[in-house]
C-alpha cells in the first residue's frame, strides 16, 4: 500500500513539473499576445497549454500506471483487483477530480481527499478520487524476502556476516604437567596371568553386530512443506523444490528445479519462462519474476501489486498470483 507521505511527494513534483510546463506557456504568451495587447489570443495559448498537460498526465497515468511523480517515489496507480493501468479515460476522470478538488477551492478540496484516503474504511487508503476511478494506488519499490509469521514461531535473528568478522577467541592451551621426580621402583614379582580362552558370542548377537555395520547411515528427510499451488486449469503443484512456471518453462544452467509447470496461454500473454517459485531456507514460500513480458500481479486480500523483475516477494496463504492471462492460488496443507 501507498503510504500518504510519499503520496504526497509525488503530488508535489507532478504539480512542479506541470506549473514549469505552464509558467514557460504563459511567458510565452506575454511575449507574443500580451505585450500586443492581444488578450484573447494569450488567455487561449495558456489554456491550451494547461489542458494539454493535464492531457499528457492521464495519459501516462492511463498507459503505464505511473506520472512523473509517482514514478520518482516508486508508486503507481493500477485497477482495484486487476493489478493492470486504469486505462486513459479513467485516467481522466481521476485527474478532474484531482483538478476541482484543487484550484477552485483553494486546496480545502485537496485536504477533504486526503482525509477521506485516511479514513478508508478498507484501510486501503483509497479517496474520493480513487472511488470514482475504480483505483488503487501501490508501492511498487522492491522488498526484502519477508519471514512467513503467519505459519511460524518467533524466530531470532542471527547476523552471519557480523559473526564471520568476529575473531573466534583463542583457545584455551592446557597447562603441562608438572612432572616430580619419582622414586626409584622396587623390584617386586608379578604373576604373570595365564591366557583364558575366548568367550563365545551368541550367534544372534554376532550377526546383528554385522548387519548393523553393513547398513548405511540414511540422513533424515525434513517433514514436506506443505505449500500447494493450484492453477486456474485445475492442476495442483506441491511445492518440495524450485518450481518454474510459463509456456515452455526452461531452467538456466546450474539450476535444480524440482518441478516445470507448462501453461497454455491462447493470447499468449505468458511468457516461455515466466516465473519461479520456491522456498526460503526458513521455509517461507516465495515468487519471483523471471523477467517477462506482461509481468506478474500479486493480489493479497483483493490488493493487488505488481512483481518487480528479478526480486523474490514472500506468499502466504490464500494469496493469489496472476502470470499473463493465468492465474495461481497458494495454500498451506497439513
Amino acid at each position: 500500500m501507498a503510504g500518504l507521505d510519499r503520496r504526497f511527494y509525488a503530488f508535489v513534483i507532478d504539480r512542479l513539473v506541470g506549473w514549469t510546463l505552464i509558467g514557460a506557456a504563459g511567458w510565452a504568451a506575454y511575449a507574443l499576445f500580451f505585450r500586443d495587447d492581444a488578450v484573447w489570443g494569450g488567455v487561449a495559448l495558456v489554456a491550451g497549454a494547461v489542458l494539454l498537460v493535464w492531457l499528457l498526465f492521464a495519459v501516462a497515468l492511463g498507459a503505464s500506471g505511473a506520472t512523473p511523480g509517482k514514478a520518482a517515489v516508486g508508486l503507481r496507480v493500477v485497477g482495484v483487483g486487476t493489478g493492470a493501468p486504469i486505462g486513459v479515460g479513467r485516467a481522466l476522470l481521476r485527474g478532474l477530480v484531482l483538478g476541482v478538488a484543487t484550484i477552485p477551492t483553494f486546496g480545502i478540496g485537496l485536504a477533504t481527499l486526503a482525509w477521506t484516503a485516511l479514513m478508508d474504511p478498507r484501510r486501503q487508503r483509497r479517496g474520493w478520487h480513487d472511488q470514482v476511478a475504480r483505483s488503487i494506488e501501490v508501492d511498487v519499490r522492491p522488498e526484502p524476502v519477508e519471514v512467513d509469521r503467519a505459519h511460524s514461531g518467533p524466530r531470532h535473528v542471527v547476523n552471519l556476516t557480523a559473526m564471520r568478522l568476529v575473531p573466534a577467541p583463542p583457545a584455551p592451551q592446557p597447562e603441562a604437567p608438572r612432572r616430580t621426580p619419582r622414586a626409584a621402583p622396587t623390584p617386586s614379582t608379578v604373576p604373570v596371568p595365564q591366557p583364558q580362552p575366548p568367550v563365545p558370542v551368541p550367534a544372534g548377537v554376532a550377526d546383528a553386530n554385522r548387519t548393523a555395520r553393513r547398513a548405511p547411515v540414511v540422513a533424515p528427510t525434513g517433514p514436506p512443506s506443505g505449500w500447494v499451488l493450484t492453477f486456474d486449469t485445475g492442476e495442483r503443484v506441491p511445492v518440495d523444490g524450485l518450481v518454474l512456471v510459463g509456456r515452455r518453462p526452461e531452467g538456466r544452467g546450474g539450476e535444480t528445479v524440482r518441478r516445470l509447470v507448462a501453461l497454455p496461454s491462447p493470447d499468449m500473454s505468458l511468457s516461455k519462462t515466466h516465473a519461479q517459485v520456491g522456498l526460503a531456507g526458513d521455509g517461507a514460500l516465495v515468487v519471483m519474476d523471471r523477467g517477462s513480458t506482461n509481468g506478474s500481479v500479486l493480489v493479497r486480500q483483493g490488493v493487488s501489486r505488481p512483481l518487480s523483475g528479478g526480486k523474490p516477494a514472500t506468499l502466504l496463504d490464500g494469496d493469489v498470483v496472476r502470470f499473463g492471462d493465468r492465474t495461481m492460488r497458494v495454500s498451506r496443507e497439513g
